[in-house]
């Protein structure tokens, strides 16, 4: 009887699971929510991954405007780093991470954010900042915000107001786990628009 042994890198190359990775630039994505838009994201890169967390990822900074029903930009967003879980519906933002709302310039910053499409909130348990137009900064640590901006609450603020330069809220452009929390993105349509796509092993 003869026998035979398998290399360790030929075992690895048999058993690995091989995931499936699509790749687009220059993306232009819709969201709706009740058949109404309700944002439009843009990045100039997109992962698209297919395997037990099917999700798409935004790995070189995203812009996202968000519509009332009248289809004018209400509040926008600006990250360097996001993440699509899809069927959990969720979206993971971190780094840079600022929202601006239009009709009375409040400005959040943050490093971590989450957004929910379905509920249409922003959350976070980090440390956050609210720069109010007047030049001051409300600072704390966790927070819930309407997706309009104009609903906000810090879960736990920080004692006292700071004045601020006004460079820090006249607006500006843009943390990891596959867990998503169960507080807070759905997606009734999702339409990427790309200019070159091609397919990665």
């Amino acid at each position: 009887m003869a026998g035979c042994e398998n290399s360790e890198q030929e075992i690895r190359e048999l058993t690995e699971k091989k995931i499936g990775v699509d790749e687009a630039r220059t993306i232009e994505t819709y969201f709706s929510q009740a058949g109404k838009m309700r944002a439009k994201l843009t990045a100039p890169l997109m992962y698209r991954y297919q395997d037990t967390l099917p999700r798409v990822e935004f790995p070189n900074a995203l812009h996202v405007d968000f519509y009332n029903d009248s289809l004018q930009v209400e509040s926008v967003l600006d990250a360097l780093y996001g993440r699509y879980i899809e069927g959990q519906k969720k979206m993971y933002l971190k780094d840079s991470v600022v929202v601006i709302q239009k009709f009375n310039q409040d400005t959040l910053r943050c490093q971590e954010l989450w957004w929910d499409q379905n509920k249409e909130i922003f959350y976070t348990d980090k440390p956050v900042k609210i720069t109010k137009k007047d030049g001051t900064v409300l600072p704390g640590k966790g927070l819930e915000a309407s997706q309009d901006f104009r609903n906000i609450k810090i879960i736990n603020p920080s004692q006292g107001i700071l004045p601020v330069p006004e460079s820090e809220f006249t607006g500006a452009a843009a943390g990891d786990t596959n867990i998503v929390p169960d507080n807070a993105f759905a997606r009734d349509s999702v339409r990427p628009v790309t200019d070159t796509a091609k397919r990665r092993p």
